[in-house]
């Protein structure tokens, strides 16, 4: 018995099975957040290292976007735009959508993008899919700077737009749209280890929820039957303040903000719960 009590005590760190639905381990995330950051900076590095503009794809792919919604619904389809300057409204869109979008994507595939590594050595298995967010906060910072020049060279030439105080609310939807990207995302992963045709509908749900958005519309343009869904998105109101923020208009209360940060902790928690209780057997199924 003694001798049973001396090679325990030899253990720093003892692994046992989860054994409910709240045995979560969340302070293993922090005893490995050096492993965090090594992934962080594989996800940022390694997703441009072979291609030919590299980190410049970061500036190209919200312009070019950007310069498609002015042409297509500014200018072909005249959709409003509250008086503000069709470009810099789609890219304000942009810029937020384009965060929440990747983080929702790249944390879907969680299970079976890293079933290889999974499979062989422990680790907080959520870990990954938070490496993931915060990987694309720093090309949010990218996106945010672009839309930040144009911003001040529409300012420049005279047109009326105005940063309020609501920038400060700035970090606050950061988290809202890393909370509910990562939720979402795997609660995704954690459904595609069983059902793997469901990881074929995620880029057609992503832009099915964008139309749900106000990304390429203003929410003032949304009449009857149709406003209550574009309001119970939670996203509708990251958009809506964004706007408010650093062009100084939109057609929504900021105090909606309230029911973003609700859902999102709602979905997140749900989100952990399932995919701590799937970690368990994944890989019997991925």
């Amino acid at each position: 018995m003694e001798l049973k009590t001396s090679n325990q005590e030899e253990w720093s760190l003892v692994i046992h099975p989860q054994r409910a639905w709240w045995d979560l381990h969340l302070g293993d995330l922090w005893r490995y957040r050096d492993l965090v950051w090594m992934f962080v900076w594989r996800d940022f590095v390694a997703y441009y290292k072979q291609t030919i503009l590299g980190p410049l794809w970061y500036l190209v792919q919200p312009i070019m976007t950007t310069g498609v919604f002015t042409i297509i619904f500014g200018n072909i389809a005249q959709l409003s735009t509250d008086g503000l300057p069709p470009f810099l409204f789609y890219l304000a869109g942009n810029t937020v959508w384009g965060y929440f979008s990747a983080s929702l994507t790249s944390t879907s595939t969680t299970f079976t993008s890293n079933a290889a590594i999974l499979g062989k050595v422990y680790f907080p298995r959520l870990a990954i899919p938070i490496s993931v967010v915060i990987s694309n906060i720093i090309s949010f910072a990218i996106r945010l700077g672009v839309f930040l020049g144009f911003l001040i060279y529409y300012v420049a030439v005279g047109v009326n737009v105005s940063i309020t105080w609501w920038a400060l609310s700035l970090p606050l939807l950061i988290l809202i749209m890393a909370g509910l990207g990562l939720g979402m995302g795997i609660i995704v992963s954690s459904l595609t280890t069983k059902y793997r045709d469901l990881q074929q509908l995620i880029g057609f749900g992503v832009q099915l929820m964008m139309y749900a958005t106000p990304v390429i519309y203003p929410i003032s343009t949304v009449q009857g039957n149709w406003q209550w869904l574009v309001l119970a998105n939670p996203m509708t109101p990251v958009v809506e303040v964004f706007r408010l923020a650093f062009l100084g208009v939109s057609s929504l209360s900021p105090l909606y903000l309230l029911y973003s940060l609700g859902a999102t902790l709602v979905i997140l928690m749900i989100g952990i719960l399932i995919f701590n209780r799937v970690e368990a057997t994944f890989m019997d199924t991925v």
